[in-house]
């Protein structure tokens, strides 16, 4: 199952952008004998401004896919489960999970309608690089743990 961070806005340059992308190379090299991957990390800029734009780039991005919605009102999970989550997915035959995270204004109601699920960080507003960041290594950690690697949590 292919794997993608959907975000609006540009990553930029500075250490969370360096850290994602660290992070989904890791989760891409540790998740193919596990049939999950690559992790891509895809950043969309919408020519206008408001979330309905963001949002049909968005749902465009994600077309065909498995979308999880990243909210603040999402459900949160923990590293585990959120592992278990993801296996269940791929087995149930989804052939790409993408997870969508909005701009400054978060997503359109259009974009968590058409999402399968959401995922919360906590109620928090967090920047889009950094959660785009802490997504990438969630991910590598679920990869991590689906290959049987030890876990501090076990």
């Amino acid at each position: 199952m292919k794997l993608a961070v959907i975000a609006i806005g540009k990553p930029g340059r500075g250490p969370e952008a360096t850290l994602a992308a660290d992070y989904a190379e890791r989760a891409t090299l540790a998740g193919r004998a596990l049939g999950l991957g690559p992790l891509e990390l895809v950043d969309l800029e919408a020519r206008k401004t408001g979330k309905a734009a963001e949002a049909e780039l968005i749902l465009k991005a994600a077309e065909g896919a498995h979308l999880i919605a990243c909210d603040e009102r999402g459900k949160t999970f923990s590293s585990r489960a959120f592992a278990d989550h993801v296996a269940m997915l791929r087995d149930r035959g989804e052939r790409r999970l993408v997870f969508a995270i909005g701009g400054a204004d978060g997503l359109d109601d259009s974009v968590r309608a058409a999402a399968a699920s959401t995922l919360a960080f906590g109620p928090q507003t967090w920047p889009h690089a950094l959660a785009r960041a802490m997504l990438a290594e969630q991910l590598y950690r679920a990869v991590t743990i689906l290959a049987g690697s030890p876990y501090h949590r076990d």
